[in-house]
């Protein structure tokens, strides 16, 4: 298939379903690719090409996505008889004996699982570039991060290996990644999709999972065959009104858009993160959207502290129970050193401390979701920055202190709302002359992803990015 990569997902799917070709043939076009594209930029580091054909010749589901080839992220996502290494060395041999409920239902909806892409360790930071895999390089420029946590899923995408992969988002993990490399990202609300069956969240409500996408509809699409609660689920996000993927090309109405250009303590973006936001303005005010610019709030300064004590608790009590599980103690050689660091952190803290976090980041997140008093959509920067070059964001840092301002920089735009767990977008509308990709966020309400979808589906039909292509990865 030479014009594989020029259907989306559904359109894949559409092509299985009217007999143009066979699931087969579309898993042997993707696999094709991941071997023609891996070597350059490092996004798939777990081939699962006899588990996918073995899935074909049992039979593929007739979900929405017959037969069409998916990457899973190497990150908590669980597929019997995989290893799901979450980027450590420490759990390199963690062999799934059961699915994930997301992965049943990605599934159920007839994709093909046939590889996992590469994530920082445990998702700790914006660049995938983990001692255990080796960085994942951006298909737009080699030297640069494709971002991350979920950085091999946007470069798989970005690299035409797959139109559609799987990703979570805990700090703008979605976000992050499909900006750099110029792909729609979604980040659900709260409680959307299921945690289940061996949790029932991740980093207490902050982290979520869904896709990087090409195209917005593939987005909404696979939205609506993960979303809703599993059995036991703490919490869920309130019911959608209709099916998301018939939100796609509904008219959004004129909304009221907060355009937003500084972060959220006042600080400058790069120039091009701050023209690639205005442009965007402009767009939405000749699409009949009153925009108004202003200045969001400052974000409380127990926020950051607070986050962090979350991650270390979680990343503890990961590693604590993998170990009981395998019989071995954890050792600092096992691990990267931030990695480390916040697994030491996570047993200096009293349950008291622990608890007294949670309070302060719903305490963020509540104020977040007061920026929606007065707006429908709040408009920009997805990064401050352009996508950093390899190397800069190393996680076996001997400057951590450096290494977490870089790393709130990154996220100075997207983490507001996993602590308030509000859905928000990535949209990508802007390449430099340098022909590096920079994204434009727009923020919801709580249970809101309907508006985001409508308007996003929006800019996609005035400005279209389908057809662009990385020029640093040829095709095949």
């Amino acid at each position: 298939m030479k014009d594989y990569d020029q259907y989306d997902a559904l359109g894949l799917a559409q092509l299985v379903r009217d007999k143009q070709v066979s699931p087969e043939e579309l898993l042997e076009a993707a696999i094709t690719r991941v071997e023609h594209a891996n070597p350059a930029i490092n996004a798939v580091v777990n081939r699962l090409y006899d588990h996918a054909r073995n899935a074909l010749r049992q039979g593929v589901p007739d979900g929405p996505f017959k037969g069409v080839p998916y990457l899973l992220k190497d990150l908590n996502a669980l597929y019997k008889g995989a290893v799901t290494s979450n980027a450590s060395r420490f759990f390199a041999s963690n062999l799934a004996d059961h699915d994930t409920e997301v992965v049943a239902r990605l599934k159920r909806g007839g994709l093909c699982i046939f590889g996992k892409t590469n994530t920082p360790e445990f998702g700790l930071t914006v660049t995938s570039e983990p001692a255990l895999f080796g960085p994942t390089r951006n298909p737009w420029d080699l030297d640069s991060m494709a971002g991350g946590s979920s950085g091999g899923a946007a470069a798989a995408v970005a690299a035409g290996m797959v139109p559609a992969a799987h990703a979570t988002d805990g700090g703008g993990s979605i976000r992050i990644p499909a900006s750099c490399c110029g792909l729609f990202g979604l980040k659900p609300t709260r409680g959307r999709n299921p945690a289940g069956p061996d949790r029932g969240e991740g980093w207490a409500g902050m982290s979520t999972e869904h896709a990087i996408t090409r195209s917005v509809r593939d987005s909404a699409a696979l939205l609506d065959i993960t979303e809703g609660p599993d059995a036991g689920a703490p919490y869920f996000a309130p019911q959608p009104a209709r099916p998301y993927l018939m939100e796609v090309g509904s008219t959004p109405g004129a909304l009221r858009v907060a355009l937003v250009v500084r972060t959220p303590d006042g600080q400058t973006v790069h120039p091009e993160c701050e023209r690639a936001t205005r442009d965007a303005a402009k767009l939405m005010i000749e699409l009949g959207h009153r925009v108004e610019e202003t200045q969001l709030g400052g974000l409380p300064s127990e926020f950051g502290p607070a986050f962090r004590v979350v991650i270390g608790g979680n990343i503890r009590a990961a590693v604590e129970l993998y170990s009981q599980k395998i019989g071995k103690k954890p050792s600092p050689e096992e691990f990267e050193k931030i990695t480390w660091m916040f697994f030491e952190s996570g047993a200096k803290v009293s349950a008291s401390d622990y608890a007294q976090a949670v309070i302060a980041i719903h305490r963020t997140g509540r104020q977040v979701a007061r920026w929606f008093d007065n707006y429908d959509v709040i408009l920009s920067p997805t990064l401050a920055e352009l996508p950093a070059k390899i190397g800069l964001l190393d996680m076996n840092t001997d400057d951590p202190e450096t290494y977490r301002q870089h790393v709130s920089r990154y996220t100075a735009f997207t983490a507001p709302y996993n602590a308030s767990g509000n859905p928000a977008v990535t949209v990508p509308l802007h390449w430099t002359a340098n022909g590096i990709p920079v994204g434009v966020q727009l923020g919801g309400r709580y249970g809101d992803e309907a508006t985001l979808l409508r308007v996003s589906a929006q800019l996609e039909q005035a400005r279209p990015w389908f057809n662009r292509r990385p020029p640093a990865i040829a095709r095949s």
